[in-house]
C-alpha cells in the first residue's frame, strides 16, 4: 500500500486519465478526493473506488472559478484532515487555426491549463507548505508532499491548430519548476507528466460529435479520424496509451521511487517526440 494514510487530490477525475489516476491511487491506498466539472461522473468514480474497498469522496466544480480551489481544499482537508499529493489534471481542448483563432477560445484554454493549476497550487500551499515548515522547525518532514501537472506533447514542440493548448501546456513546466525551487526546502517536490496520445475523449474522432459544455457553449472535442488512423506511424509503441498507462506515469512521479526527483517533465508518449 504505497499511499497508505496519504490524501490525494485530482482534478478532472471523472473521466480519461484523471479517473484511472484516482482508481490507480486508491488501489495503492491513497483516500482520493476526486474532482469534476460535473456531479456524475465524479459519483461514478467514487463509487469504483468504494466497491473495491477504497476511500474517496466527489467535489464536483469548475477550476477556473476563482473561489473553487480554496473550496476544494478545504474540502478536502475537512474530510481527511491533510493533502498529500496534488494533481492538476483537469483541461481540454478547443483547437483552431490561429489565424481563426478569437480571444475568448485563447483565454479559455490558457485559463485551465494555467491559471487553474497556479490557483490550485496557491490554494494547496497552507496545507502543504505551512505543515512541511512547522515539520521543519521541529525537527525533520513527517509527511510525503508532492504535486504533479499534467502537460502534453503539444507543449513541448507545438501542434498545428493548438496554438492556445500548446501555450498552457508549456506553461504549466515553467510553473512546475518554479515551484519545485520555491518549495524544494520544505521537501514538498513538483513535477509534470507531458502525455502524448492517449486514448481519451479528447483525441477520439471528432466525428463522433462529442462535445463538452463549458460558461453556456458548447465545444466540439476530438481530432479527425484520418489523423487517428495516421498517429501509430509516429509512435515508435506503434499505438495510442490507454488512460491507465497514462496514469502511470502521475503514480511514478507521486511514488516513494521518485523522492528525489523534482522539477522534471516526463514524457509519456510512447516514443513520440524523440
Amino acid at each position: 500500500m504505497m499511499f497508505a494514510n496519504q490524501v490525494a487530490v485530482i482534478t478532472g477525475a471523472g473521466r480519461g486519465i484523471g479517473a484511472a489516476a484516482a482508481e490507480l491511487f486508491a488501489w495503492h491506498g491513497a483516500k482520493v478526493v476526486v474532482n469534476d466539472l460535473n456531479q456524475e461522473p465524479a459519483d461514478a468514480v467514487v463509487e469504483v473506488i468504494q466497491a473495491a474497498g477504497g476511500e474517496a469522496i466527489a467535489v464536483a466544480g469548475d477550476v477556473t472559478e476563482a473561489e473553487f480551489p480554496e473550496r476544494l481544499m478545504e474540502t478536502a482537508v475537512s474530510t481527511y484532515g491533510k493533502i498529500n499529493i496534488l494533481v492538476n489534471n483537469a483541461g481540454y481542448t478547443w483547437d483552431g487555426m490561429l489565424h481563426k483563432m478569437n480571444d475568448k477560445q485563447w483565454q479559455a484554454i490558457l485559463d485551465v491549463h494555467a491559471t487553474a493549476p497556479f490557483r490550485m497550487i496557491r490554494a494547496v500551499a497552507p496545507y502543504m507548505r505551512d505543515p512541511a515548515k512547522e515539520e521543519l522547525a521541529s525537527g525533520g518532514l513527517k509527511e510525503p508532499r508532492c504535486i504533479i501537472n499534467v502537460s502534453s506533447t503539444s507543449g513541448l514542440h507545438g501542434n498545428i491548430g493548438q496554438s492556445n493548448y500548446a501555450t498552457g501546456k508549456m506553461g504549466i513546466i515553467g510553473l512546475t519548476k518554479t515551484v519545485a525551487k520555491e518549495w524544494g526546502g520544505f521537501g514538498i517536490r513538483c513535477n509534470a507528466v507531458a502525455f502524448g496520445f492517449v486514448d481519451t475523449r479528447l483525441t477520439r474522432p471528432k466525428e463522433d460529435e462529442e462535445s463538452i459544455e463549458i460558461a453556456g457553449e458548447e465545444i466540439l472535442l476530438g481530432i479527425p479520424e484520418r489523423l487517428r488512423r495516421n498517429a501509430g506511424l509516429f509512435i515508435p509503441l506503434g499505438r495510442p496509451a490507454t488512460p491507465e498507462e497514462a496514469a502511470g506515469g502521475i503514480l511514478m512521479l507521486a511514488s516513494p521511487w521518485a523522492a528525489y526527483v523534482t522539477g522534471h517533465t516526463l514524457e509519456v508518449t510512447g516514443g513520440a517526440g524523440i
